[in-house]
């Protein structure tokens, strides 16, 4: 089949493109390169250096006629969101609407958007998360990616384009960039690598569900075929405490200093954690990777 993926040069979408590679099918990469990087491009893939803000983007689907869309492209930062509501609003629902016209001008069967269970359920009472709790964004970027889902279902509603729409927990794993609260594996990591001193917001105490990338873009892969017009958790179930994480890290690392704490920073949440039995029903899917393998594989890959 013949895909487009946005955002295939950063972190998730490069190991999605990887994947849908592997799988035997052709894939047209779409990336601004502003968090993304050339490196993490397969060569297997054709890329288009193009931000999907720009009218170009129409020009591109009409020249490339995708069979599926992949939107994995956005602004990700949660403090950032809060510091620019506008930008963010600009990149995660005005550029998903872009691509929605976009594709249902030129065919596009199936639409595959990569969203936040992380932050769109915001702090709920009763944990984990299921698709069926009631979402409760804490900050814009939240916001944005629920407002870009509700797009997707209208425009599905309206011009009959299939979608699937993937709320990921907190994604980790090689190739991840070490900025934004969604990176926290990563900016732990960096800094214990380079011999600094991590802070922990929250005291250390917010509750995370860590789930591996290799994970999460097997599930990119099984939503291609499977399941049509649905919401569903991508997770590992399990949460973990940023202390947790911490003395995981240090473990693996070797490194030996105390971190410093301070207070939760605006727009994030105390806990989340995420449900995946709808996956496991709708895809057969479960995580495979836990959370010191997982770290295992980061940080060697950060050493090599």
């Amino acid at each position: 089949m013949k895909i487009l993926v946005t955002g295939g040069a950063g972190f998730i979408g490069s190991h999605v493109v990887d994947h849908l590679l592997n799988a035997g099918h052709s894939v047209d990469v779409v990336d601004n390169l502003i968090t993304g990087a050339r490196e993490n491009l397969n060569p297997k893939a054709i890329f288009h250096h193009m931000d999907i803000t720009t009218p170009d983007i129409v020009t591109l689907f009409e020249r490339v006629k995708p069979e599926a869309v992949y939107h994995l492209a956005a602004q990700m930062n949660v403090s950032a969101s809060v510091e620019n509501p506008l930008f963010d609003a600009t990149t995660n629902i005005l550029g998903t609407i872009r691509l929605l016209e976009a594709s249902i001008r030129n065919g596009v069967r199936r639409f595959v958007f990569s969203s936040s269970g992380g932050t769109i359920y915001g702090a709920p009472a009763i944990l984990p998360a299921t698709e069926e709790t009631p979402a409760a964004p804490v900050s814009p970027y939240a916001a944005s990616k629920l407002a870009a889902e509700e797009y997707i279902k209208m425009y599905s509603r309206a011009y009959g384009m299939t979608y699937v729409i993937l709320r990921y927990s907190n994604v980790f794993g090689p190739r991840q960039i070490p900025h934004g609260e969604c990176g926290v594996c990563a900016v732990l990591a960096d800094l214990m690598l380079k011999g600094k001193i991590p802070t922990l917001y929250g005291f250390g105490k917010p509750v995370r569900d860590y789930v591996y990338v290799d994970d999460v873009a097997r599930a990119n892969v099984l939503a291609l075929e499977k399941g049509a017009h649905l919401t569903i958790n991508i997770s590992s179930g399990v949460g973990t405490t940023v202390n947790e994480l911490f003395e995981v890290l240090r473990e693996v690392i070797g490194f030996t200093e105390e971190p410093l704490r301070k207070e939760l920073r605006p727009g994030e949440v105390e806990s989340n954690i995420c449900a995946n039995a709808f996956a496991r029903t709708v895809f057969g899917w479960e995580p495979r990777i836990g959370l010191l393998e997982g770290l295992r594989n980061t940080i060697h890959a950060a050493r090599t």
